[in-house]
């Protein structure tokens, strides 16, 4: 269960990090509505959110 919980921790960052690089890219390829800006901000909140849980499941699994 413990690496289980470290694995997905990673997993997280890493989904996390990527949506807040790649935010602007993902909602122009993936969403066709007029305003980019708040795809663009949603997928970057969701990744920073995405990193917390992350972070937070290494932090007490290592």
């Amino acid at each position: 269960m413990n690496l289980f919980l470290k694995v997905l921790g990673a997993i997280l960052v890493l989904i996390g990090i990527i949506l807040i690089y790649d935010a602007r890219p993902i909602t122009k390829k993936f969403f066709g509505f007029g305003d980019q800006n708040e795809g663009a901000l949603g997928l970057k909140i969701f990744g920073f959110i995405f990193v917390i849980v992350g972070c937070v499941l290494l932090l007490f699994y290592l």
